[in-house]
């Protein structure tokens, strides 16, 4: 599945991205609180997590991509929320955003296009957890129709910090479909 919103092709992730991929994550792990991870990764090391993302089933990779210049400007996944099988059924929902992309609508095109990739796989719950503050984070998934849950409170230490992670839940029909962001 891909579709083009104002020059920006959604589309799926393939390893053709990962270099461009892993350098947009590994801003977010050197200059954020975003991600709790703590030191960049290489290339070789991401290639596990790309490719645990096919490009059918209930956990995706898309990729937003600018058309002219070909340059990736986000990425959004679906992945599973807990390795035990009983819960097959719920994903953890990520999206990421090129600096220079932010305020674009890059993040609501990739949850748009996920959701409707999503639809019909037998997925009954989305999860999100996002590293407080991030307002840009919080507007989207209100947007989407996810209700915050709770916060855990300095669950994470990064940067010398301790910081806060709000926790956000979306309940799914039986097809997967999640409707259109309110």
């Amino acid at each position: 599945m891909s579709y083009v919103c104002t020059e920006v092709l959604v589309r799926a992730g393939t390893e053709a991205d990962l270099g461009p991929l892993t350098d947009l994550y590994n801003h977010y792990v050197r200059e954020t609180a975003i991600t709790f991870d703590t030191v960049a990764f290489t290339p070789e090391q991401r290639l596990p997590w790309l490719r645990s993302h096919p490009k059918d089933g209930p956990y995706r990779l898309l990729v937003a991509q600018d058309v002219p210049s070909a340059r990736i400007l986000g990425y959004a996944t679906s992945s599973p929320f807990r390795p035990k099988p009983a819960y097959s059924t719920s994903v953890e929902m990520s999206v990421y955003c090129a600096p220079q992309a932010g305020r674009r609508g890059i993040g609501t095109a990739l949850y748009q296009a996920l959701f409707e990739a999503l639809a019909g796989e037998d997925v009954h719950r989305a999860y999100a957890g996002v590293t407080r503050p991030n307002e840009a984070s919080d507007r989207l998934h209100a947007r989407f129709g996810f209700r915050h849950l709770g916060t855990y409170e300095e669950v994470g230490r990064k940067f010398g910090t301790y910081w806060d992670v709000a926790w956000y839940e979306k309940r799914l029909d039986e097809s997967g479909r999640s409707g259109e962001p309110g």
